[in-house]
């Protein structure tokens, strides 16, 4: 059950329409999980500072169970997810910054348990 956070200091009408479900599906196309299981939230218009500059930039968190827990495997995730912000947020890569955060099942609430017991 990956989520995937994007925070940008671009305004909500500068980015493209769909955005967060073509994040969603380019998530679950990268992370090999099915799109019903991605969550994307997408945060525009935040005041961010990058690299010491307020040019407009984004973050993107990406949490997920067992695909981005080795530096092999997210080396591969963030190639491609560089592609997809680049062309979608016309931005440069120096521009964006991605964080990837291993988690455990029993760090995941769901359908009044959590995923270790689903």
């Amino acid at each position: 059950m990956p989520f995937v956070e994007l925070d940008t200091s671009l305004p909500a009408e500068r980015l493209p329409p769909g955005l967060a479900l073509e994040l969603c599906a380019a998530a679950a196309d990268i992370l090999g999980k099915p799109a019903e299981r991605v969550n994307v939230t997408v945060r525009s218009g935040l005041p961010m500072v990058l690299a010491g500059s307020a040019e407009p930039c984004a973050q993107l968190l990406v949490s997920s169970i067992g695909v981005v827990g080795s530096a092999e495997q997210n080396q591969r995730h963030s190639a491609r997810f560089f592609d997809v912000l680049t062309a979608k947020l016309g931005l440069g890569p120096e521009r964006i910054v991605i964080r990837f955060h291993p988690l455990e099942p029993w760090q995941i609430g769901k359908n009044r348990t959590v995923m270790t017991f689903l």
